[in-house]
This record gives structure tokens, sequence and C-alpha cells, in this order.
């Protein structure tokens, strides 16, 4: 019986820990100045807060019916690996159409190679100029 009281706690912390984490990363989407800095909040907070909730659907089903449920896991572990990569597209589209950025943005990482963030868009290394 005890064992059931500390994994409801378990499940419960869960949820409120990704509860409050979707919160903060959707109120960071909406509230924060320019696209750059809006891009960290659907991507590292409520990436975090919808894998807590996942992980505590998981833990609720593993409870009641015994078995671990490997769809949970494999949202889990997709979302966990594609949010990454899109925000890095994001960004980087942004820096190429260059999109308005306030100053402490900065706008222009240096680990980018003049070409990425160019006047104007990049032709295609292998169809030429035109």
């Amino acid at each position: 019986m005890t064992l059931y009281v500390i994994l409801e706690g378990v499940i419960a912390f869960f949820l409120v820990a990704g509860g409050v984490f979707a919160f903060i990363g959707s109120l960071g989407m909406a509230h924060l100045p320019d696209f750059y800095m809006r891009l960290h909040g659907p991507t590292k907070a409520t990436t975090l807060g919808i894998g807590c909730m996942l992980i505590a659907s998981m833990l609720y089903f593993w409870v009641t019916q015994g078995k671990p449920d490997i769809q949970e896991m494999l949202i889990t572990l997709f979302l966990f690996i594609t949010a990454p990569v899109s925000a890095h597209l994001m960004a980087k589209t942004g820096l190429h159409m260059q999109l308005k950025h306030i100053d402490e943005t900065g706008g222009r990482p240096p680990e980018l190679r003049p070409e990425e963030i160019g006047e104007k868009p990049v032709p295609h290394p292998d169809r030429g100029h035109g």
C-alpha cells in the first residue's frame, strides 16, 4: 500500500513539474522581445514539460497495467531528438532572413561563416549563380 502512495507522489511530481515547465515555456514564447529569444520557450522549457508529462503517463500505466507502455517512451525520444534540430534550423533561417533582433540577442554569433549571414540568400553551391 505504501509503495502505491510513493509512486502516486512521483507521478504527481512529474505532472506538476511538466505543467510548470510547459507554462514557463509558453509564457516565454508570448512575452520575450524577439524571434531568437522566443525560440527558446517552446524548444527548451516546453519540451522538458511535455517530457515530464509523458514520463508521468508512462509510470501511471506501468503501475496500473503492470507493464511499461512503449508508445510514451518512443514519443519522448522523438520529441527530445526533433526539438533541438528544428530549433537549430529555425534559428539559422532567422539569421539568413536577417530578422530583427534586440541588441542583447546579438544576432551574429561568431561561429557562423560570413556567407551564412549574407545580404541576400546565397545560391546553392552545386547550381552556381544562375
